[in-house]
């Protein structure tokens, strides 16, 4: 045998040999991370713990295997894509200790060092306790199968490429520290507070954010930006504070425990994003933990630019849902949009704006509806939504899409009659806005 032919050879077995090893090293680190298994009640909570922050919603793609990653998640940087959870030891978190585990939850820095971008809401899982994230750890390494999926890469364009730029981002953004309870509460509602702030991460949506993608504020004491709304991917997440037209003030707490555990109370239902939220995670907390979710977001105060109700407000309410109803039922079309309302909205809305009880939303006084930012009313009108289908309320009732049939103008028509009319007092919908909407989901 030539002497290059031996030399090719051995480079070949050389390298089948560090394949090997290093193989054989992974699975050694992996066994020994498993040689002491978990508790069946830990891996039960940390699946509990797992479906309160939401985590399958981001790390399943579409007709994926659950938490393999790959789902893109829009940003205003651009599309990032979700990562593999599983305990896959090449391409998941199989060869994560416990400590490289709370890193990633607290810091979001992986286990090779490189850093997460804030939509992995690692600023809010930072006040997630040690034992909690010692269950979650439990149940992804023991109770989630293991899929082999590369990740996707992200792509985002310079300087937000550079993933390192996020340790300066963690300096100026990230508040670390475990949730410290309030002692002037009652522990319900810091049960509430901690699941809200934390694994629940609802300032994710619900907060605005800054120029550098930060929320602007993290719980009640940054201020009352904290759950004032905000726009994202195409909606608009409504305030969760006690504003009047927009937020949780007519909401009792029993109302927001239905309306989180089956996506519908008699007046209103969650489609769209939240449609999702209710599906994969909410519904499946138990009672006591809504009624602790429930009782602190309705401590709350309203934004900064809201107050509560008043008695005149609630007069020109009553007069203009009348004028509405009787034009309605007369057939008067002389109001913008009342013609398309009546073709189109009428048959499941009613006339009188009410709908049906937990089957078509009610528009009247609708905090949806009433939203400053129109885009989730746009959004429903163009693509259509369904609710979710949950434990207690299986039935997915679905709006169908209207983006074929109307144009521009008229979605904007009566939209505008909606959100102007049963004492809903919002402004106005152009069509440009209506295009703007149309345009973005036709490029998803």
């Amino acid at each position: 045998m030539k002497e290059p032919k031996r030399i090719a050879l051995f480079s070949r077995f050389s390298a089948s040999i560090i394949t090997i090893t290093a193989a054989t090293i992974l699975i050694v680190i992996y066994a020994a991370a498993q040689s002491t298994p978990a508790s069946k009640e830990l891996v039960s909570r940390g699946a509990y713990l797992a479906r309160a922050g939401d985590c399958i919603a981001c790390h399943t793609a579409t007709k994926g295997k659950p938490y393999a990653g790959g789902a893109p998640i829009g940003t205003p940087m651009g599309v990032i894509y979700s990562t593999n959870i599983t305990p896959d030891l090449k391409t998941g978190i199989g060869h994560y200790s416990m400590d490289n585990f709370v890193k990633v939850m607290r810091e979001g820095v992986t286990n090779d060092g490189d850093h997460l971008y804030p939509a992995m809401p690692y600023t809010s899982y930072a006040k997630v306790s040690q034992e909690d994230l010692s269950a979650l750890y439990a149940y992804f390494t023991q109770g989630v199968e293991p899929v082999h999926q590369p990740n996707h890469p992200t792509k985002l364009s310079w300087p937000l490429s550079i993933h390192s730029l996020m340790a300066l981002w963690n300096e100026l953004y990230l508040k670390k520290g475990e949730y410290a309870a309030d002692p002037n509460k009652s522990v319900s509602w810091n049960r509430g507070a901690y699941l809200v702030q934390g694994l629940g991460h609802c300032g994710g949506c619900h907060t605005p954010r800054g120029v550098l993608g930060q929320e602007k504020a993290e719980s009640e004491k940054d201020g009352r930006s904290y759950l004032a709304g905000a726009k994202l991917d195409n909606w608009y997440a409504v305030p969760l504070t006690g504003n009047r037209k927009t937020g949780l003030d007519a909401w009792s707490k029993d109302e927001i425990a239905e309306y989180l555990s089956t996506g519908r109370t008699e007046r209103i239902a969650a489609v769209g994003m939240m449609a999702g939220v209710v599906a994969k995670s909410t519904q499946y907390l138990t009672d006591q933990d809504l009624t602790a979710i429930a009782e602190y977001l309705k401590s709350l105060p309203p934004s900064a630019d809201e107050e509560r109700s008043n008695a005149a407000d609630s007069a020109t309410q009553v007069s203009n849902a009348s004028a509405a109803t009787r034009a309605l039922h007369l057939g008067d079309t002389g109001m913008r949009g009342s013609h398309v309302y009546l073709d189109n909205c009428n048959a499941c809305h009613r006339s009188d704006g009410t709908g049906a009880k937990r089957t078509f939303p009610n528009l009247v006084k609708n905090e949806a509806v009433n939203a400053k930012n129109p885009v989730s009313l746009i959004h429903i009108v163009l693509a259509g939504g369904a609710m979710p289908s949950t434990q207690t309320a299986p039935s997915a009732f679905a709006m169908p899409d209207f983006g074929w049939r109307l144009s521009d103008a008229e979605v904007a028509d009566v939209l505008s009659f909606i959100r102007g009319n049963w004492g809903n007092q919002a402004a106005a919908v152009s069509p440009g806005e209506v295009g703007r909407v149309r345009k973005a989901l036709a490029n998803e």
